[in-house]
């Protein structure tokens, strides 16, 4: 598991994810991949890195967005102790058909991110 506390993963959400794919790419290298355990997620990989986040097609549903991720030991934890020091839940735990837990917070000051438990094993 990815050290506990540090940002872990990034992800962007976009209803043009062809759009973002190549701007990205062309300006960054990164390279962009489906990922075969979900429905339309794609995975960015970084040049000498490997994977390090994802697109999400929101299908125009949604604002497009770009967070990072926070990796945390007890995603249900973190949220009670982000709420407790003026957080707010945007996305409560939830757990993915993998096994990986995650949710989305608002921090005092109005930014977006989130937090997510890899699976276990």
């Amino acid at each position: 598991m990815t050290a506990v506390n540090t940002v872990g993963w990034l992800e962007i959400g976009t209803g043009e994810p062809a759009v973002a794919e190549r701007f990205y790419g062309d300006v960054f290298g990164w390279t962009f991949d489906d990922d075969p355990a979900t429905d339309g997620y794609r995975i960015i990989s970084v040049p000498g890195v490997g994977p390090q986040g994802g697109v999400f097609g929101t299908g125009g549903q949604t604002p497009g967005y770009a967070i990072f991720y926070l990796t945390v030991a007890d995603v249900a934890d973190t949220v009670r102790r982000a709420e407790a020091a003026g957080g707010k839940v945007l996305v409560a735990p939830q757990q993915n058909k993998n096994g990986l837990t995650f949710a989305h917070l608002l921090d005092p000051s109005g930014n977006h991110f989130g937090v997510f438990t890899p699976p276990a094993g």
